[in-house]
């Protein structure tokens, strides 16, 4: 898996999970799950950032997203 799949897995992982937990928070309940996926997703992320030369700029991610999209349809 290349950095830019992880980022993009990461980033999605953590924009489900984070509703999730919010959820959870509201309902007066402990929800694992959630917060096992957004350890995940943050542990994609951080080695997502660690394996590219110079890292991701703020700019970067939205071309990451549409490459992965794009392979993926490919």
């Amino acid at each position: 898996m290349d950095a830019d799949t992880a980022l993009v897995i990461g980033l999605g992982i953590g924009v489900f999970a984070i509703p999730a937990m919010v959820s959870a928070y509201s309902e007066r309940r402990v929800s694992r799950v959630a917060m096992l996926a957004l350890l995940g997703a943050g542990g994609l992320v951080v080695w997502a950032l660690t394996q590219k030369p110079g890292g991701y700029r703020l700019a970067d991610v939205p071309e990451a997203v549409i490459a992965v999209i794009g392979r993926v349809l490919q």
